[in-house]
C-alpha cells in the first residue's frame, strides 16, 4: 500500500450519458427500505484495472469510450438510475421520475501507475478524491441530482481506474454490483445483461396501517448515552488497514476456542468473528468509560429471506443488526461471549418478519435516521458482494470495493503482496488509539 503518494488528474468536463434508446417516462416509488433517510447519500466505489490484462480488441481500445458505450447501453434495462429523486407528500416519500436525463460521466488522465499504489490495493487509497467525479461525502442532496456519477482515469501504465458514486436510495451493494455487472456486459458487447433488473419495490413498501412487531434499537437516537463519544469532530485521525489471512483467521478461531463456548457444533461466521474482535478491540483502544453504552451495527442482507424477492431485483434489501453493551462489560468479557453478542444480534435482525417490521416503522415514524448513537463501530460485509468480478472487457480488476472508509468501515476482499486473497478491515481512528489497536491486535494474533 502506498501512502505518500502524490498525482494529478486532469479531467474533461463533465457530461450527460443518457439511455442509448428511448425509454419509459414513468413515476417509480421508492420502497420504504429504500427511501430512509440515513441512505441520502451517495456510496462511492474504486476499481482498478491492469493494461496486460487486455484481451483482444479491448487491448488497443480507449476504456473511456468503452465503458462510456456500455453505461449508455446498459441504462435501457436500468432506466431509472438515468432519472431523478423527486419528493412527494405524504412524509417526503420518495420517488423516481424516470426522466431518461442520464448519469454523469468523465473521462480523466493520471500521471500515475498502477504499481505506484503499491503491491496492496486496499484503503485508504492516496488522493482517492481525484478518482471520482465528486467530492466524496456524507452528503443529503438526493432530489434532483444525478442517481450516478463515473469518472473512468486512463493511468500512465495503460491500465485504468473505473470510480463510481451512487445514490445509497436507489440501490444496496449487491444492486450496485448487480448494476456493474450489466455495465461491464454491454461493454463486452452482450445484447443485454445476464440478469435483468427487476423493480419490485412495492414488496418492501409499509403496510396501511404499519405495524411494527420487532425492537429496532438501530433506529433509536436516545441510545447510548446521547451524543458523547471520545472520537471528536476536531481530533485528527489517522487511516490504515487490518489484514486477516488464513493464519489471522486460525489464530482468532483458537482465540474464540479458549474464551469460553461460542455454541457447540454451530458454525462460526467469519464475519461475526472478525466484528466481535475488532469491535471490542477498537473499544479497549478508545478507552471509553466502564459505564458508556457501547454498539456495534452491520448489515444483514434480506436476499433469499422473506418476502421472498425475485432474481434481478436491485434495491435495497438489508436490515441492521446492533448489539450494545457497556464497554467495561465489553473489555472484559471474553471473546467468545461478546462473539455470541454479535451473533445473536444478527439473528434478530433476520428474524421472520423483521425487514417488514423495519418498512413499517419508517411510514410510522417518518423515516427516522440509523446510527446516529455515539460510540457505534458500524461496519458492512461485502467480501461476498462480488465487486472484485466487474469486467469492463480488461479482465478482472485488480481491486473491487469501497474508495475509502470513515468512522464506518467495512470487511473486504483483497490480495496481498503474494497474491494470496485476505480479508481487509480499513480502520479511521485518532493516531494514539489507532496505536493501542495496532498492537493489541498483534499481540492477540500473534500469542
Amino acid at each position: 500500500m502506498a501512502t505518500t503518494l502524490a498525482f494529478t488528474v486532469t479531467r474533461s468536463a463533465p457530461e450527460l450519458v443518457a439511455p442509448s434508446r428511448a425509454t419509459p417516462r414513468e413515476l417509480r416509488p421508492l420502497s420504504d427500505i429504500d427511501d430512509q433517510d440515513g441512505l441520502r447519500f451517495y456510496r462511492s466505489g474504486l476499481h482498478f484495472f491492469r493494461a496486460s490484462t487486455a484481451t483482444g480488441a479491448a487491448g488497443a481500445a480507449d476504456p473511456a469510450a468503452v465503458v462510456r458505450k456500455g453505461l449508455a447501453d446498459a441504462l435501457v434495462h436500468y432506466y431509472p438510475v438515468a432519472g431523478r429523486i423527486r419528493e412527494v407528500e405524504p412524509a417526503r416519500k420518495l420517488v423516481v421520475d424516470c426522466t431518461g436525463d442520464g448519469v454523469v460521466f468523465v473521462e480523466a488522465d493520471a500521471d500515475v501507475s498502477l504499481s505506484d499504489f503499491g503491491d496492496v490495493l486496499c484503503p485508504p487509497f492516496p488522493c482517492y478524491q481525484e478518482l471520482l467525479c465528486e467530492p466524496d461525502g456524507n452528503c443529503a442532496a438526493v432530489v434532483g441530482r444525478p442517481l450516478l456519477f463515473v469518472q473512468v482515469t486512463r493511468l500512465r501504465c495503460g491500465g485504468f481506474v473505473f470510480g463510481l458514486q451512487i445514490c445509497h436510495n436507489i440501490a444496496d451493494a449487491a444492486g450496485t454490483v448487480q448494476l456493474l455487472r450489466a455495465i461491464g456486459e454491454m461493454s463486452r458487447g452482450m445484447p443485454a445483461p445476464t440478469v435483468m433488473p427487476v423493480w419490485a419495490r412495492e414488496l418492501l413498501m409499509a403496510r396501511s396501517p404499519p405495524v411494527v412487531t420487532h425492537r429496532h434499537p438501530e433506529y433509536d437516537e436516545t441510545a447510548a448515552g446521547g451524543n458523547h463519544d471520545v472520537l471528536g469532530h476536531h481530533e485528527p485521525l489517522v487511516q490504515r488497514a487490518f489484514f486477516f489471512g488464513p493464519k489471522e483467521m486460525s489464530a482468532l478461531r483458537e482465540l474464540v476456542a479458549r474464551s469460553g463456548d461460542s455454541g457447540a457444533g454451530k458454525r462460526i461466521s467469519r464475519f461475526d468473528m472478525l466484528a466481535a474482535f475488532l469491535w471490542q478491540r477498537r473499544a479497549a483502544a478508545l478507552k471509553y468509560a466502564d459505564d458508556d453504552e457501547v454498539r456495534v451495527m452491520f448489515v444483514v442482507n434480506a436476499r433469499g429471506r422473506s418476502p421472498p424477492l425475485p432474481a434481478g431485483f436491485y434495491g435495497n434489501a438489508f436490515a441492521f443488526a446492533v448489539a450494545a453493551c457497556t464497554a467495561g462489560r465489553l473489555c472484559d468479557s471474553p471473546l467468545a461471549d461478546v462473539l455470541n453478542m454479535v451473533a445473536g444480534a444478527k439473528a434478530r435482525a433476520a428474524s421472520e418478519g423483521n425487514l417488514q417490521s423495519v418498512a413499517d416503522l419508517m411510514a410510522q415514524r417518518a423515516r427516522p435516521r440509523f446510527g446516529r448513537a455515539a460510540r457505534t463501530y458500524l461496519v458492512s460485509d461485502v467480501t461476498r458482494a462480488g465487486f472484485e468480478g466487474v469486467d469492463f472487457g480488461w479482465g478482472e480488476g485488480a481491486y473491487g470495493g469501497p474508495a475509502a472508509a470513515t468512522l464506518a468501515t467495512f470487511h473486504l476482499t483483497v490480495k496481498d503482496a503474494s497474491g494470496e486473497e485476505v480479508i481487509a478491515v480499513p480502520m479511521c481512528l485518532p493516531a494514539p488509539a489507532m496505536e493501542r489497536l495496532e498492537l493489541d491486535v498483534h499481540m492477540s494474533l500473534n500469542h
